[in-house]
């Protein structure tokens, strides 16, 4: 049964930073394009960050130059650095694994980022 497992999410104050992490059970993790969502409380989901099997990587306009996304495949598993964080920031973050027509969840962790 595929797995994506969050963690690292929290409270913290604006202009901190927390790293969150995204263990994958994929056997054939490094064919996977990773990536992390957020939905905050009425709002879409949206891509926050993304990172191609060959290591391309791609960010929202909104965390350009504060977000930092990276994936280790030998552990399996997908980081997301969050420095500087925003109140604006504050929302659910979900993982993300895609592989052509394949796409698994995570259940999401928790940032909120206190003014």
């Amino acid at each position: 049964q595929v797995q994506l497992v969050e963690s690292g999410g929290g409270l913290v104050q604006a202009g901190g930073s927390l790293r969150l992490s995204c263990a994958a059970s994929l056997s054939i993790f490094s064919r996977y394009a990773m990536g992390w969502y957020r939905q905050a409380p009425g709002k879409q989901r949206e891509l926050v960050a993304a990172i191609t099997s060959g290591y391309s990587t791609n960010y929202a306009d909104s965390v350009k130059g504060r977000f930092t996304i990276s994936r280790d495949n030998a552990k399996t598993t997908v980081y997301l650095q969050m420095n500087s964080l925003k109140p604006d920031d504050t929302a659910v973050y979900y993982c993300h694994a895609a592989l052509s027509r394949i796409n698994y969840w995570g259940q999401g962790t928790q940032v909120t980022v206190s003014s």
